[in-house]
């Protein structure tokens, strides 16, 4: 690898890391796999950084790499594994911890719903995808990915009716 490439390479995992992280938590609901999944991505993006044309798509090579891998993992599991949490929340509260409560209802809620649900919600309200570029992304016709995406937040609301007074999920 070239030095240059190398130290933007280098820039690039210490500023961006943390932004990975977060979507690679989204995608795959648990803390270790997230930090697995950006590790794989990161490394397949290492092992290929010679032949990348546009260094400046670094971000979207690495991101695009992590999609793909969730989808095999989540191809290669049985379909009706899911992830046990310890309970579920009662109610959402109101209050001055709104938006944190929100987020553990919504953790909770996420690692309820099977990996292929957890993954088209992911990439289509938290990456801001179009049903499209889902399609591409995970490797299905733009109709499956829409009937995906019903499902899921339909199944989203049962597991946490609280979150049905939200904007995005009416």
């Amino acid at each position: 690898m070239e030095a240059g490439r190398e130290a933007d390479f280098h820039e690039f995992v210490i500023t961006r890391s943390a932004a990975l992280f977060r979507t690679a938590y989204l995608l795959t609901g648990d803390r270790h796999a997230a930090e697995d999944l950006v590790q794989s991505a990161l490394a397949k993006t290492a092992s290929r950084l010679r032949g990348l044309r546009d260094p400046a798509a670094l971000e979207g090579y690495v991101r695009r790499s992590m999609y793909h891998e969730q989808t095999s993992r989540w191809r290669r599991r049985s379909r009706g594994v899911e992830v046990a949490t310890e309970r579920v929340p009662e109610q959402f509260h109101e209050g001055h911890s709104d938006a944190a409560d929100l987020r553990l209802v919504m953790r909770a809620a996420l690692a309820r719903l099977t990996p292929r649900q957890r993954t088209v919600l992911v990439l289509r309200y938290f990456e801001d995808l179009s049903e499209t570029e889902i399609a591409r992304v995970i490797g299905v016709r733009v109709g499956s990915v829409r009937s995906q995406v019903y499902r899921s937040l339909d199944r989203l609301k049962k597991i946490a009716p609280e979150l049905s007074g939200m904007r995005e999920f009416r």
